[in-house]
């Protein structure tokens, strides 16, 4: 299999892209039309990635939406993935995380059954409810940091001391993976609506890849997240939408709804890429 950080690269030099879509199916926005068919989830999430493949970087089905409509969301994602262009990676939206055996079986089943390019993992229970995951070299590990939801100040933002260190745990964390990344398949979890936190993550991690959730709806800062968080080669970033393309349109003109509007995140984003390759002064 094709390392995930080398597809994620071509996928973004193709297509010119840091846009990674989220294909999260909520039936109660989805066109009812749609709704109508035996096949409804592989038939919509088919039409928005014939609408989006040449527009995106990366496709991440959130587990949760699937799981939650039993097994014919199981059956669903399967068919989704199965038709998921090759050349574009999916990254599985998991967020597991348990003791070893438990790691290890979870990992078998997003790489192994479902053959994820990559995963994101919770690693409030260690090294070893992380391992199993980063044993499968060439898959993306994204490591839950800094998430956008409200309730991440909770626990993320304790200030713990760590061999003499005294700061947030969400930096402990990103620490922790920066020393994870031996085989150079580590990324991190960051969302944009925090930019002071988003600006020490990637001090600390400066060249893992970065998902960026907190985009669109919930009103992440996308010029600070491109500012601060691609690299050198103008990438480094996947900047995550979901609902904001998905259900850009609840009606029969969904598929040409969400190709505009990745299209239009797609071309503010690389203006923003533009921008700082020109030199443009970081954002404060």
């Amino acid at each position: 299999m094709t390392r995930f950080v080398d597809k994620l690269a071509a996928a973004v030099q193709r297509n010119a892209s840091l846009v990674c879509v989220g294909l999260d199916v909520e039936a109660a926005r989805v066109p009812p039309r749609v709704r109508e068919r035996p096949d409804w989830i592989a038939h919509f999430n088919a039409g928005i990635v014939e609408a989006t493949a040449d527009l995106v970087c990366c496709y991440k089905p959130n587990l949760g939406f699937y799981e939650a409509l039993g097994s014919a969301g199981w059956d669903g994602l399967r068919q989704t993935l199965a038709i998921l262009p090759a050349d574009v990676p999916v990254l599985l939206d998991a967020k597991r995380g348990d003791i070893g055996s438990t790691a290890q079986a979870y990992a078998r089943a997003l790489f192994d059954d479902l053959g994820a390019d990559a995963a994101t993992v919770n690693p409030y229970m260690g090294f070893d409810a992380v391992e199993p995951f980063l044993a499968y070299h060439d898959r993306g590990v994204f490591v839950l940091c800094k998430t956008s939801n409200p309730g991440a100040a909770d626990f993320q933002d304790l200030v713990c001391t760590v061999d003499g260190r005294s700061a947030p745990l969400f930096e402990h964390v990103a620490r922790a993976a920066v020393r994870w990344n031996q085989h150079g398949n580590v990324g991190l979890v960051v969302g944009a609506t925090q930019p002071g936190a988003f600006r020490a993550v990637r001090a600390i991690a400066p060249t893992v890849p970065l998902l960026v959730p907190g985009v669109g709806a919930q009103g992440g800062d996308l010029a600070m997240a491109v500012a601060e968080g691609v690299d050198t080669h103008g990438a480094g970033v996947l900047v995550a939408s979901s609902r904001a393309i998905v259900y850009a349109s609840s009606d029969d003109n969904w598929q040409a709804a969400a190709r505009a509007a990745t299209l239009a995140l797609r071309d503010e984003i690389n203006a923003l890429r533009g921008a700082k390759s020109r030199g443009a002064p970081t954002l404060p």
